[in-house]
């Protein structure tokens, strides 16, 4: 039984290519948001699940690329591109910008059914990773900003001297820091530090020193 809290989004100007996707996902289980544009499914708030999207490649008004681009910018849903005119250029561009199939007209329906398990698998995973990311932002957020300053600095690898040095603090004071930053970061070893620091994407940077 598939999970309800997954949905497929099918975006194809084409009523008859969009009514046969939906009848075929929904015979397989799958709970289907259809929509006759892109504008249309960009313009309607999408629930709070774990969702891929079958998005045709050419439509009037909006492409198919341009929907991809801006569905990027604030989510990470996976994207099956469906077309009737597939060619190299635009095949190369919607897998640089993650699209997880390119699927020709007439779909297969055993192909698009293996596409939408994988693309679902991947949206898991990647609401797995986010959520696993705003919790460590979160930890890291708890932070005085000495400690915010001061974690990048140790995680590229620089000695407790090195960093005193650099922050104008003394030795003493970056290794009283640094077991805070370990307890709030709750990092049952530095190695885990550096990479909950890899995860954030904090790079070291030469700062002002704040007052010890």
């Amino acid at each position: 039984m598939e999970s309800a809290s997954e949905v497929v989004y099918v975006v194809d100007d084409d009523r008859r290519v969009r009514e046969a996707l939906s009848a075929l996902l929904r015979a397989n289980g799958r709970d289907v948001h259809a929509f006759s544009s892109g504008r249309e499914f960009l313009d309607t708030p999408r629930q709070d699940v774990v969702a891929c999207l079958i998005l045709d490649m050419r439509m009037p008004g909006m492409s198919g690329l341009e929907v991809q681009e801006l569905v990027s910018r604030d989510s990470r849903i996976p994207v099956i591109f469906i077309t009737g005119r597939g060619d190299v250029p635009s095949t190369v561009l919607a897998m640089k910008g993650g699209a997880v199939d390119f699927l020709t007209k007439p779909v297969d329906e055993d192909a698009l059914m293996r596409a939408v398990d994988s693309a679902l698998a991947r949206a898991h995973v990647l609401r797995g990773e986010a959520e696993e990311t705003a919790a460590l932002r979160a930890l890291y957020q708890s932070l005085t900003p000495r400690e915010q300053e001061l974690l990048p600095l140790l995680a590229s690898g620089l000695l407790n001297k090195q960093a005193a040095a650099m922050l104008g603090i003394t030795e003493y004071t970056v290794q009283v820091h640094r077991g805070h930053i370990m307890r709030k970061m709750q990092a049952d070893s530095f190695a885990t530090l550096v990479r909950q620091a890899s995860r954030l994407r904090l790079e070291a940077s030469p700062t002002t020193a704040f007052d010890a």
